[in-house]
């Protein structure tokens, strides 16, 4: 098993890792649109802050030597499932090897963001 980790992508706010490498595979853990440098929340849409989740989970990808691409499960966190077709438009330009995928509303996420998304890739 190996630890991923990278500045490029929010440093852990609790006691868990950015993600590991097991068995060939990518599990990273949830990534909400928090600024790497700044840890303050980017974005007031849905739309704004999926394009910084997808940014923080691209920098995963890459450190793991993965990538979109490489995605064969994604979970996906919505505060609002109202926000579906606007999260979906913002996921679509970035995985568009269409993983198999779990998409639920769920009543809070950490530091109120509007979604929250975990991958398993190849690695």
């Amino acid at each position: 098993m190996k630890q991923i980790s990278t500045p490029n992508a929010p440093a852990a706010i609790g006691p868990y890792s950015q993600a590991f490498i097991t068995g060939g595979l990518l599990f990273t853990s949830g990534q909400i649109a928090l600024d790497p440098a700044t840890g303050e929340v980017v974005g007031a849409t849905v739309a704004e802050q999926a394009h910084q989740v997808m940014k923080n989970l691209g920098a995963l990808l890459e450190e793991a030597g993965s990538s979109y691409e490489k995605t064969v499960k994604t979970t996906c966190f919505l505060a609002d499932m109202n926000d579906f077709a606007a999260f979906n438009e913002v996921y679509g330009q970035y995985f568009t090897g269409k993983p198999a995928r779990s998409c639920v509303a769920v009543k809070t996420l950490p530091k109120n963001v509007l979604c929250e998304v975990e991958v398993i890739a190849e690695a």
